[in-house]
C-alpha cells in the first residue's frame, strides 16, 4: 500500500470512529439591564458604593458555583450593578463574606491575580468568541486580558487605561470600576447587546462562582456568556494615545587588554515615540518611531545538542501586545507532539542578532552589535462588528555593521542588511459565529546583500489559510490550515537552505530529495486537518493529520524546526465533572502518533497515556507514560543516512502542593530510556515558594538533568573519499536554578529580582562511527574505535581508521563546560495610569569551564572567582498622553 493510501486509510478509519454522547444540557441565559446615569453625578471610584448614581439600577446576584462543585450554591453570594455614560462603563460589586478578617489581600504587580478577586468579561463585539476581561483583587490590584478563540486564549499583555478601587467592610469587600469606552470596541447600533460574565474567586476554599452558569462540559467560554442589555445611544470612541519614552543605559564589563572595543564600559541614551490611533472604534493603528524593543528579563539559559534552534518566547512589549491576532500555528493539536511551537510568524526574527560575520585576519578585533535596530514599525489591528479580524504589521530594520580594528585602523563590514518585514492577517466569522475562515501572508525583503551575506534569502514569502467549523452547540468541530512558502536568493543561499538542519536534502539514501546547486528559489507546503469533540459530557477527543513538505521554509519570519514530515495523531480524554471524596477534578488521556517522511519511510510510532488530578486538598499531580516501538531519525547524522533508533520508554510525573498556602512545594521529573540501554535521560525540578507577608514572595526552583547517550553525533569526516559519521558516548550533567523575589510596595510600585545560575558539562568517550545505520540491533549499527586507532594529544584526537600507521583524520576535543549566570533587578513604578518609570540592573556572566571539574566546583569558580560579569544599569521613563 503506498504512503498516500496508508495515510488516507488511517485517517478514514479514525474519523469514522463514533463516540457516545451525553444529552446536551440547556442553560438559561441570564440578562442584566443597565441604564445611563444621565445628569446624575458619576460614581467616585473609591470602592465605597455610596454614590447616588448606584441607586439608578438594581442589584443582580444569584451566582452559582463553577469550581469545584459545579451548579451548587457558593459559600457566599456576590452582587453587582452596572451603569454607563457617554464616556465610561461603571461597575459596582459587593462580595459578601461572613469572616471579613480572613479575606486575603495579597499584593502583586498588574495581572498577578492573587488572593480574593472579582472579574468581569465583556463581549462587546457580541461575536461569542472574543471578550475583554477586567479583574480587581481585594487588595486593589488590577488585571486585564484579551480573550480570544472562545476562551482558549487569554492575553495578559493588553494593558488598557481603566480605574478600580476596593475596600473591606463588615459585610465582606466591595469594588468599583470605571472602564473608559475608548478602551473597548463595539458597534454603532442604537440599542446594543453585549455578552457578559462575572467570576468571583473565593480564596479560602479555592472556589469559583459565576453570574452566568457555565457547565463543566461546556464547549467554550465566551459563547456561554449571559447578556447585558439597556445600552442605548453609545457612540464608539476613537482611541488616541501618544507615549514618548527615553532610555539611559550604562554598561560595565571586564576590560580586555589590547581590545579597543572592550575597554570596560559603554554608555548610551535613546528616545522614541509610540502612538495608538483609533482609526475607527474597531480598528487601531499602533505606530512606533525609534522604538525601544529591549526586554527587561533575559532569556533562560539552554543548550541544544540535536542541532535544532531553540524556541524562546517573545518578551518585547510592542510584539507581545495583541500577539494573538497574528498567531498562525502550523500544526497545533490537543495531542501535542506535532511541533506546536512552529508558527508562520515568529516576532523574534524582527530585530534579531545580526546573522553575518566579517572576514578577519589574526590580530584583528571585532565588535558585532547584539541586535539589529528597528527604524520603525506600525501595526493595524482590530475586529469589526461584522466579524472581520484584521491584523497588519510592517517593520523596517536598519543595516548593521561590524567594526574591525587592526592596530588602530578601523573598517566596517555589513553583517545585517536593510530588511522589510510584513505580516497581514485576516479572519472572518460567519454561520452565527460558529465558523470562521482566515488567511495570513508574510513577506521578508532584504536590501543589497554583500558577499559575506549571500547565504541569506533575498526574498521570502509565506502564506496560509485556516478555518474552523463548530456544530451541535459548538461541541463538535472540524478545522485546519494549509500553508505555503517561497524563498528566493542566490544559488549559494538556496544551497545553504537545502543543506540546513531543517531540510538536509543531502541525506544519503533519501531518493525523494536531492541537492540542486543551481536552484535560486524553493517552494514548499504544509498543513493540518483535525476533527474533534470538546464538550457535552465526560469524553473529548481530537484526531487529525499534519504535513510539511521537504521544501517548506518558514524561518525568515517564522519558526520551524524541521520539514519533510507527515504525521497522524489522536487524542481521547476523559474528565470528571463533579468532585468526590478524593478529587476535585480528575482527567485521563490517551494519545498516539505515527509519522512518515515524503519518501514513505515510517519514522515514528508512539503511544501515550497520562492522568492529571486536582486533589480535594487542592494539591495538583500528573503522571504519564510513553512507549515508542518505532523510531527512525532523518536528522541525527546531520545529512547522513536515515538512522534507526532504539525503541524507548519514557515517563513524567509531578506534584504541587496547595498554591494558596504561604509556603508551597513542587517537584517534577521525567525520564527516557532506550529499551536496549543505548541511552537514558533523567531530569528533576523541585522547589518552593514562600510568601511570609502579602507583599513579599520568594521562590527557588533548581533543576538537575542527566543525559547519557551512547550515540551522540560529533562530526562528519571524510575518509578515503567517503563520509564517515563520527559519534561518541556523552555523559552530560546540567544544573540550573531560577530564583525570584517579588516585593510589591503597592499595586503600582514593585521591586522584582530574577536570577539563574546555569552550568552544563559534557564528557565524551567510546568513540565510534556508523557502519550500518538501519541495523535492528544497536551494536550492529556502529563500529567502535579501539585504543590503537585513536589517540589524544594537545586538545585533539587523531584517528588511524585502517590501522596502517597513518592518521586519516583529526577532530577537536568535544568535551565542554558552559557556565552562565544571568540576573535582573527591576523597580517598576506606574506613577499615573499608563505611564511608567523603570530602574533596571542586569548582570550577565558567561564563560567556558573545565569539563574535568564537577558541576559545583566549576560553578563556584565562575561565580565567586575572578571573573567579572557584565553589568547593565538602565533607566526608562514613559508618559502616556490620552486624548
Amino acid at each position: 500500500m503506498c504512503l498516500k493510501s496508508r495515510f488516507l486509510f488511517l485517517a478514514v478509519f479514525t474519523l469514522s470512529a463514533t463516540y457516545a454522547q451525553d444529552s446536551t444540557e440547556v442553560v438559561q441565559k441570564r440578562i442584566y439591564t443597565t441604564t445611563s446615569i444621565g445628569t446624575t453625578p458619576a460614581p467616585a471610584i473609591d470602592g465605597s458604593l455610596n454614590d447616588q448614581a448606584w441607586d439608578l439600577v438594581d442589584w443582580t446576584t444569584e451566582y452559582i458555583e463553577n469550581r469545584p462543585d459545579e451548579n451548587t450554591p457558593p459559600s457566599y453570594q456576590t452582587r453587582f450593578k452596572i451603569l454607563y455614560d457617554t464616556k465610561n462603563l461603571y461597575i459596582g460589586v459587593r462580595c459578601l463574606d461572613g469572616e471579613p478578617d480572613k479575606i486575603i489581600r495579597r499584593l502583586s504587580r498588574r495581572d498577578g491575580f492573587e488572593g480574593d478577586w472579582i472579574e468581569f468579561n465583556i463581549d462587546s463585539y457580541f461575536d461569542k468568541r472574543t471578550a475583554f476581561s477586567f479583574t480587581v483583587t481585594a487588595a486593589g490590584v488590577k488585571g486585564d486580558e484579551l480573550i480570544s478563540n472562545n476562551g482558549n486564549n487569554w492575553d495578559s499583555s493588553w494593558n488598557p487605561i481603566w480605574y478600580a478601587k476596593s475596600q473591606i467592610d463588615e459585610e465582606g469587600w466591595t469594588a468599583e470600576m470605571r472602564i473608559p469606552l475608548s478602551q473597548i470596541k463595539f458597534s454603532k447600533s442604537e440599542d446594543q447587546i453585549w455578552g457578559l460574565q462575572s467570576t468571583r474567586r473565593f480564596f479560602r476554599e479555592e472556589e469559583r462562582s459565576l453570574w452566568q452558569r457555565v457547565p463543566q462540559d461546556a464547549p467554550g467560554w465566551v459563547s456561554e456568556f449571559g447578556e447585558l442589555h439597556g445600552l442605548k445611544g453609545l457612540v464608539p470612541q476613537k482611541q488616541l494615545e501618544i507615549q514618548p519614552y527615553s532610555v539611559g543605559k550604562v554598561e560595565s564589563f571586564e576590560a580586555e587588554p589590547g581590545n579597543p572595543f572592550r575597554d570596560g564600559n559603554n554608555g548610551d541614551f535613546s528616545a522614541g515615540l509610540d502612538a495608538k490611533i483609533g482609526i475607527t472604534n474597531d480598528l487601531t493603528l499602533d505606530l512606533t518611531i525609534n522604538p525601544d524593543f529591549g526586554q527587561v528579563e533575559a532569556d533562560p539559559s539552554a543548550i541544544a545538542l540535536d542541532g535544532f534552534q531553540i524556541f524562546f518566547r517573545e518578551q518585547r512589549p510592542f510584539f507581545v501586545e495583541n500577539k494573538n491576532i497574528f498567531d498562525f500555528r502550523v500544526s497545533r493539536s490537543n495531542a501535542g507532539n506535532t511541533f506546536g511551537s512552529d508558527n508562520v510568524f515568529y516576532s523574534r526574527r524582527v530585530g534579531r542578532r545580526p546573522q553575518g560575520f566579517p572576514s578577519t585576519t589574526d590580530g584583528e578585533y571585532v565588535d558585532i552589535p547584539d541586535n539589529t535596530p528597528i527604524a520603525g514599525a506600525a501595526r493595524f489591528s482590530g475586529k469589526t462588528k461584522d466579524g472581520w479580524s484584521i491584523g497588519v504589521l510592517e517593520s523596517v530594520t536598519d543595516r548593521r555593521f561590524a567594526s574591525i580594528d587592526n592596530n588602530g585602523n578601523r573598517r566596517e563590514e555589513l553583517v545585517e542588511p536593510l530588511t522589510n518585514y510584513f505580516v497581514g492577517r485576516l479572519q472572518k466569522d460567519f454561520n452565527d459565529r460558529n465558523s470562521y475562515i482566515g488567511g495570513i501572508f508574510t513577506a521578508t525583503n532584504r536590501g543589497e546583500l554583500s558577499e559575506g551575506l549571500d547565504f541569506l534569502h533575498k526574498q521570502a514569502y509565506t502564506g496560509g489559510f485556516d478555518f474552523k467549523h463548530n456544530w451541535k452547540d459548538r461541541v463538535w468541530y472540524v478545522g485546519g490550515n494549509i500553508n505555503w512558502s517561497h524563498v528566493r536568493g542566490s544559488a549559494d543561499a538556496i544551497l545553504n537552505t537545502q543543506q540546513s538542519i531543517t531540510h538536509l536534502f543531502q541525506r544519503e539514501g533519501a531518493d525523494h530529495v536531492e541537492v540542486d546547486p543551481t536552484r535560486t528559489s524553493l517552494t514548499g507546503t504544509g498543513g493540518n486537518l483535525q476533527l474533534g469533540k470538546i464538550g457535552d459530557g465526560h469524553w473529548r477527543f481530537e484526531t487529525g493529520g499534519t504535513w510539511r513538505s521537504p521544501e517548506l521554509e518558514l524561518n525568515d519570519i517564522g519558526f520551524q524546526r524541521q520539514a519533510d514530515d507527515i504525521r497522524h495523531y489522536t487524542w481521547v480524554g476523559y474528565r470528571t465533572l463533579k468532585p468526590d471524596n478524593v478529587f476535585r477534578q480528575l482527567g485521563l488521556n490517551y494519545n498516539h502518533w505515527t509519522a512518515w517522511d515524503y519518501g514513505g519511510n515510517h519514522n515514528l510510532l508512539q503511544f501515550n497515556t497520562n492522568a492529571w488530578a486536582n486533589f480535594k486538598n487542592n494539591w495538583f499531580g500528573n503522571l504519564g507514560f510513553n512507549y515508542s516501538p518505532v523510531r527512525y531519525n532523518n536528522f541525527a547524522l546531520r545529512g547522513g543516512p536515515r538512522l534507526r533508533q532504539s525503541p524507548s520508554f519514557s515517563f513524567w510525573n509531578g506534584i504541587n502542593t496547595d498554591s494558596r498556602k504561604k509556603i508551597r512545594f513542587g517537584v517534577f521529573q521525567n525520564g527516557n530510556r532506550g529499551l536496549d540501554n543505548s541511552y537514558s535521560r533523567y531530569s528533576v525540578e523541585f522547589g518552593a515558594t514562600y510568601q511570609p507577608i502579602n507583599a513579599l514572595r520568594i521562590s527557588a526552583w533548581p533543576n538537575i538533568s542527566i543525559n547519557q547517550d551512547k550515540l551522540q553525533y560529533i562530526s562528519t569526516e571524510e575518509v578515503n573519499g567517503q563520509p564517515l559519521y563520527l559519534n561518541g558516548k556523552i555523559d552530560q550533567r546540567t544544573f540550573s536554578m531560577s530564583l525570584r523575589v517579588n516585593y510589591t510596595i503597592n499595586p503600582n510600585l514593585t521591586l522584582q529580582y530574577w536570577g539563574q545560575p546555569f552550568i552544563s558539562r559534557g564528557r565524551y568517550s567510546n568513540f565510534k562511527y556508523i557502519s550500518d545505520p538501519m541495523a535492528e540491533v544497536f551494536e550492529d549499527r556502529i563500529t567502535p574505535y579501539n585504543d590503537g586507532q585513536i589517540q589524544f594529544a594537545d586538545g585533539s584526537y587523531s584517528v588511524d581508521q585502517d590501522m596502517n600507521g597513518t592518521t586519516d583524520f583529526t577532530f577537536g576535543d568535544p568535551d565542554f563546560s558552559f557556565i552562565q549566570f544571568r540576573s535582573n533587578l527591576v523597580l517598576r513604578w506606574e506613577y499615573i495610569p499608563g505611564s511608567e518609570l523603570y530602574l533596571v540592573w542586569s548582570q550577565d556572566l558567561s564563560e567556558s569551564g573545565d569539563p574535568e571539574l564537577g558541576l559545583t566546583e566549576s560553578l563556584n569558580n565562575t561565580l565567586f572567582g575572578d571573573s567579572k560579569p557584565m553589568n547593565i544599569f538602565l533607566i526608562k521613563a514613559t508618559y502616556r498622553f490620552v486624548f
